[in-house]
């Protein structure tokens, strides 16, 4: 009796825990790939949780016979009725791809809602051209003013960004932005990147994110590319203007599922529209090998080579076009343009310390190259030589970053906390600015020097999960070291600075139901100065703080329709900025800016899309006096739209259309710089392993500035110089053909 009484106990005690019983698991596509962030239900408790980057998961408060309902965007649903065997050896899980639908998205399932916007888009409609790369993200707008070789220009939230001075831009964890640039700081090229490669666009506007520093006050974007591609293809592509496009994708180890390498090749090169030739081509080399050395390790390698060079027509004055002395497409110097090259190594360990923790590091080099020459104002300093300059720079970029991540659940919440350090420095060989003249003679070395940056950081973000309510406060601290050696002094001189930064920041999201979600964000930014421009100020306003504020809705009000809006603060102690193309320090005090975003998505059939973003944007300078504070180049309006048609019946196609309003050129608005609206198509048919595409750019052949400026400059012809709207014309009709075959 006394052993049958035992085992009733022990048999009772048995049920009672498998009642209780943590489930664990792991989410994988049908190519043996983890899944990060699948959403793991449990119907019958109202248990969930994510999936983490090596697809594990562990769900609480689980019994045999509980029913789990396993979602991710752009998958099947897939439903497990748990049985003993689950609970006691774990679920493995294998998700099956599948069109994109968006009345399955369920808002209180992400964890980024916002992020649905680019997965979506994507997803739709995938990138194909560098030109599209940036503009995946809403609002966002970017213009070329140098023969295509050069990074472009960029306008988010009421900022003219110039080429990166207050958005934080990475690929793969690489830094894209290059400190203390000989052309301007924060310079972001990233035309090293091939489209086709991009697996993933995370973006986020304001200051918020607490793993993101230097720059990220208007914004940030992470580019994430594919450790597989979906087939094996070679791509060419013709069009007009002379140019040429081929791609190369290829997977090499398609028998390994725990093991993937991945080549990518892309040559371009074209005319352009310009009565001089640009003679613009472009190299790209991309390799990445990942492994998985066991279940909870993972090891990758990343290989890249990038070169291009250009010839440029510049940006021209109004007067000049008006005077019938040049066409819109012509140069008054057309001895402009550049070279620039890229070479990134990258080393990733990831290692699942337990089902509920993680750590990810990385380590990486970049070896940088560049050139360029440039002339803005003509004969206004120089009416012999001309006012032509050069800017050129070598630079190594060393870093490395470990990211601890960890989950707890207990009875009310879960508490999800992630911490990290981060070391990057920067050594920069004679970065120079020279006044020159049709590129081969040396008339004024302005300055020349070496210069060593060294950035180190760290982060702290716990995150509240109440269920319907997370609240996320996080903090950052980043301590910059500036040091210049300046060649140009007679005898040998050495400069340094060093300075903190401490930078808090939160975010509160709240589920009232299913399909809506509201969000409140505030948080501390910075961008810092070129190392020169700090030792010239002797220190002071050397990582200029940002103040920004975000609330917003996230909403479904049909199963097709998804929308997000957000009203939005910013404030920036100074927008102090070393201008590389004059070789000087242009402070312009505190600004604040305000505004509205909007963006919609909808799914009308399986096949058929809308996307439209709307922006509204008042900027001005603080300490100016009314009348005399507007921000030049600022935008205040900005609107894109377009509908896609994906995959039906083979052929796939879209128009868009994006619209930029006029903005004030100067403090006092008496120069515009017009706005324009413009018009793109694509249209591709899919016949066996052949897709077949057609592009087309500014479909209507308007006539559109692309990048605008108000300059003062003097022609050869002049006496007096003239201050005036100088642009760059926007491409015309441009009509792109292209062939790609699968295998």
């Amino acid at each position: 009796m006394k052993l049958i009484y035992i085992l009733l106990i022990l048999g009772i005690s048995s049920i009672s825990f498998a009642q209780n019983a943590p489930v664990k698991g792991t989410v994988k596509d049908v190519f043996e790939q983890p899944v990060e962030g699948a959403y793991i239900y449990n119907s019958s408790t109202d248990a969930h949780t994510h999936s983490l980057a090596n697809g594990r998961f562990v769900l609480q408060n689980t019994t045999i016979g509980d029913t789990l309902t396993i979602r991710s965007l752009g998958y099947q649903v897939s439903e497990v009725i748990l049985s003993d065997k689950d609970i006691n050896q774990g679920l493995q899980l294998t998700l099956k791809d599948k069109i994109f639908q968006l009345d399955e998205l369920v808002l209180q399932q992400e964890q980024n809602p916002i992020g649905v916007l680019t997965k979506m888009d994507i997803k739709v409609n995938p990138v194909n051209s560098s030109q599209e790369i940036l503009r995946k993200v809403p609002g966002l707008f970017i213009g070329q003013h140098a023969g295509g070789g050069k990074a472009e220009q960029i306008f988010l939230r009421g900022f003219d960004i110039d080429h990166g001075t207050d958005i934080a831009i990475d690929v793969d964890g690489l830094p894209v932005n290059m400190v203390s640039h000989a052309h301007g700081q924060g310079y972001s090229d990233l035309h090293f990147l091939i489209p086709e490669t991009i697996d993933f666009i995370n973006f986020g506007k304001g200051s918020y994110e607490a793993d993101q520093g230097n720059f990220a006050t208007a914004g940030h974007v992470s580019f994430t590319t594919k450790e597989r591609f979906d087939d094996n293809l070679v791509k060419l592509e013709v069009g007009d203007f002379n140019t040429l496009r081929t791609v190369g994708l290829f997977n090499l180890m398609d028998t390994k599922p725990k093991e993937n390498a991945v080549v990518a090749v892309e040559y371009q090169e074209s005319d352009g529209p310009f009565e001089s030739p640009q003679n613009f081509n472009r190299i790209n080399i991309f390799s990445k090998y990942t492994t998985q050395l066991s279940e909870n390790k993972k090891l990758s390698l990343l290989a890249s080579y990038f070169d291009s060079r250009w010839s440029a027509s510049g940006q021209i004055p109004q007067r000049a076009v008006d005077q019938g002395l040049i066409s819109r497409f012509g140069a008054i110097d057309d001895t402009e343009g550049g070279k620039t090259s890229r070479t990134n190594i990258a080393l990733g360990f990831d290692q699942f310390l337990s089902d509920r923790s993680s750590i990810k590091t990385q380590v990486y080099y970049t070896h940088y190259d560049f050139e360029l020459y440039s002339n803005f104002t003509f004969f206004l300093n120089d009416p012999v030589n001309g006012d032509q300059i050069k800017q050129k720079e070598s630079r190594n970029i060393l870093g490395a970053k470990s990211v601890l991540s960890s989950d707890y659940s207990f009875d009310t919440f879960e508490l999800r906390l992630k911490t990290g350090i981060a070391l990057r420095n920067d050594r920069i060989a004679d970065s120079e600015l020279s006044s020159t003249a049709n590129r081969t003679e040396i008339i004024e070395r302005r300055s020349l020097g070496d210069i060593n940056e060294t950035n180190f950081s760290g982060f702290f973000e716990s995150t509240f999960d109440f269920g319907k309510l997370e609240f996320t406060p996080s903090v950052r601290l980043d301590y910059f070291k500036f040091i210049y050696e300046d060649f140009l002094q007679p005898t040998f001189e050495e400069l340094a600075e060093k300075q903190l930064v401490f930078s808090p920041k939160f975010r509160f999201d709240y589920d009232i139901n299913t399909d809506l979600n509201l969000f409140l964000k505030s948080g501390v930014g910075f961008h810092s100065n070129d190392t020169r421009v700090v030792l010239q100020q002797d220190g002071s306003q050397i990582l200029p703080k940002s103040y920004a504020s975000d609330l917003g809705v996230n909403y479904k009000p049909l199963p097709n329709l998804f929308m997000s809006a957000a009203a939005w603060y910013l404030a920036l102690e100074q927008e102090f900025v070393y201008v590389g193309d004059e070789g000087i320090v242009e402070p312009s005090g505190s600004t604040e800016r305000y505004g509205i975003d909007f963006s919609l998505r909808q799914q009308f059939t399986p096949w058929l899309f809308l996307n439209t973003d709307l922006t509204y944007t008042k900027a001005r300078a603080t300490e100016a006096p009314s009348g005399q504070d507007y921000i030049p180049l600022a935008p205040q309006y900005t609107f894109t739209s377009g509908v896609t048609v994906k995959d039906y019946k083979n052929l796939s196609a879209g128009l868009q259309l994006r619209w930029l309003g006029d903005r004030p050129a100067n403090e006092d608005y008496s120069i515009t710089a017009e706005g324009y609206t413009v018009v793109d198509f694509n249209v591709s048919y899919q016949w066996n392993a052949l897709r077949f595409n057609l592009d087309i750019q500014n479909l209507f052949d308007v006539s559109w500035n692309e990048t605008q400026f108000a300059t003062e400059s003097r022609l050869a012809n002049e006496s007096e110089s003239v201050e005036e709207i100088h642009f760059t014309p926007g491409t015309p009709f441009f009509i792109k053909g292209g062939i790609t075959y699968s295998f």
